[in-house]
């Protein structure tokens, strides 16, 4: 025990000496544990095996390669080196390629709002705005985490990969004009979710370089971990010891970029494990082709049926954004994600701006554009590839001068409308059917409805004032975005929503896995990421994603501590 407590003392020393806000430079950085999965010996054997190296799997592994031998398979490759990525005013830029190799997998709901899923070292912190916040205190006591450990790996996140954004013009207006709606008080500079209006943190650095959860494997034990990149898993492998006995997962099968397939399996042991850490549409999708998950939705996919778990893909939740586009008579700072606004009724006010949202034809055009799948100037089930195409060739035609200005969003907690989630094909490449079912609740609706009465009276704020022009009101602008003359504020919400790439659930606390991300019927398997939410946390959940990573490679190693001491 005080060995084991010792090392994890000096690693987080180290975290903070030798962490990448201080000395190590971003360009190309290159682990010797990473390498691509066309070099992986077609068999191998480990204590952890972690499928998904993203914004938990990252943390994760680094934390349980201190003690054991971990494999880390993630199906993207590496972000280092890859400007779109490091690079703030490239933001947009992964999101907009669509091609097999972008670090960005678009895909499109059934609801028909467009969407992207991570597929990079590091997930989806590496394509995200980079707003950097905690979940609620409540949060954790009703996710029934210890709430000391909980800070503890929050702070160990912290020390790496968070930054306090520069708050210039913009985002000061958009702060006073808060304050003014009334969303008080003021609290500050602070990662704590607390109501009122604050400045969060960022991952983008003070020369507006992005860090990642892959910069978390810097307090990896580089011995004690490998890590394969372009690596996608098909199955997790199943036996029994007896016909009546539960399942016990012992190994998965991937392939390389060649196509190769490879087997890695579980050292002998009944505390090595398989995790899986694959996102919120990977996990369920992933359980769903090794063969957990609603039998008769498996069978219809020839797949073998391990357990009949008609929970999986169930719970698909995904926040519901609305954004207004004031048009602003001066140039505004290039800002993503940095104050909030948090109401005490369910709906979370933050802004983004820049006078370069045009750039150039090759370019996206920021945080809000078609490129990107964020289109809201017709209804989700009519934004067609062809809406979308005209849409981008029409913003190309405007002067620079149209694209002046800032976006101000209103995104609601929770939500409380949920869908589901289900396979298209037993391709593991390919995105699955998912459906958010956006404002099926009106409690969500009536949510979104006064989120955007706070937006209009920000709009109106004095304080506000120099980013807007004097002859356009609140509800002009309103009915501009929405493309209409006339529109009520519900039927704004429903015609305009947007993902703010806040989903989650499929494979939710309580229904699939266990307080302890076990799954349920079966042994040796865990899924630790946002697919185990039933709620998003705080107002950007990549925060809470990267400290459960941190938070369970922490409770699996001293469970596996005190399970040997006990031998």
């Amino acid at each position: 025990m005080g060995v084991w407590f010792w090392r994890l003392i000096l690693l987080s020393l180290a975290g903070i000496i030798f962490s990448p806000k201080h000395c190590v430079s971003q360009k190309g950085r290159k682990y010797k544990f990473m390498q691509d999965a066309t070099s992986a010996p077609r068999t191998s054997y480990y204590d952890y095996i972690i499928i998904g190296g993203g914004t938990a799997g990252c943390p994760l592994a680094a934390t349980l390669s201190q003690n054991h031998n971990v494999l880390m398979l993630e199906r993207g490759g590496s972000p280092y080196g890859n400007p779109n990525i490091t690079n703030l005013s490239a933001f947009g830029d992964p999101l907009s390629d669509t091609s097999l190799s972008s670090p960005a997998q678009r895909f499109i709901s059934e609801d028909g709002v467009i969407n992207s899923r991570a597929r990079v070292l590091g997930g989806g912190s590496c394509i995200n705005a980079g707003f950097y916040t905690r979940a609620s205190r409540r949060y954790v006591r009703e996710t029934g985490w210890e709430e000391k450990l909980v800070n503890e790996s929050y702070k160990w996140v912290e020390r790496v990969v968070v930054f306090r954004p520069p708050v210039l013009q913009f985002q000061s207006a958009v702060r006073d004009g808060l304050l003014e709606a009334g969303v008080l008080p003021y609290n500050g500079y602070t990662f704590d979710h607390i109501y009122g209006t604050k400045v969060g943190g960022t991952i983008f650095d003070q020369n507006g370089h992005r860090h990642t959860a892959a910069d978390l494997l810097e307090y990896a034990n580089s011995d004690g971990i490998t890590l394969l990149l372009h690596a996608t898993v098909y199955r997790i492998l199943f036996t029994k010891e007896r016909s009546n006995s539960r399942p016990v997962a012992y190994g998965v099968v991937f392939k390389d970029a060649h196509g190769l397939e490879h087997r890695a399996y579980l050292k002998q042991g009944t505390k090595s494990e398989i995790i899986v850490s694959a996102g919120a549409l990977g996990s369920p999708q992933l359980l769903m082709l090794s063969g957990i998950g609603p039998a008769h939705h498996l069978r219809e996919h020839n797949i073998d049926v391990v357990l009949d778990q008609p929970l999986v893909g169930r719970g698909m939740k995904d926040n519901p954004m609305n954004a207004v586009f004031i048009p602003s008579p001066t140039p505004t700072e290039v800002s993503l994600i940095q104050v909030v606004g948090i109401t005490n009724f369910g709906s979370y006010i933050e802004a983004a701006s820049g006078e370069n949202f045009n750039c150039d034809s090759q370019q996206n055009f920021g945080m809000f554009s078609p490129k990107i799948g964020q289109f809201s100037k017709l209804p989700p089930k009519q934004r067609t590839p062809e809406a979308l195409a005209k849409a981008i060739e029409k913003m190309e035609s405007l002067q620079e001068e149209a694209f002046q200005g800032g976006f101000i969003l209103e995104k609601i907690n929770g939500p409380i409308s949920k869908g589901h989630l289900e396979l298209r094909n037993t391709d593991p490449n390919e995105n699955p059917l998912v459906t958010f079912n956006y404002f099926q609740d009106p409690r969500d609706l009536e949510k979104c409805i006064q989120g955007i009465r706070i937006i209009e009276k920000i709009i109106d704020s004095k304080a506000f004032s120099p980013f807007k022009y004097n002859n356009m009101s609140a509800s002009s602008l309103i009915n501009m975005t929405a493309n209409r003359t006339s529109i009520s504020l519900a039927q704004f919400c429903r015609d305009t929503v947007m993902t703010i790439w806040h989903y989650h659930g499929g494979c939710q606390v309580g229904r699939v896995v266990d307080r302890d991300y076990k799954v349920f019927g079966v042994d040796a398997l865990r899924v630790i990421d946002g697919s185990t939410f039933n709620y998003s946390p705080g107002t950007n959940p990549q925060a809470t994603v990267m400290m459960l990573g941190r938070y369970m490679g922490v409770k699996i190693l001293q469970e596996r501590l005190v399970a040997d001491e006990t031998k």
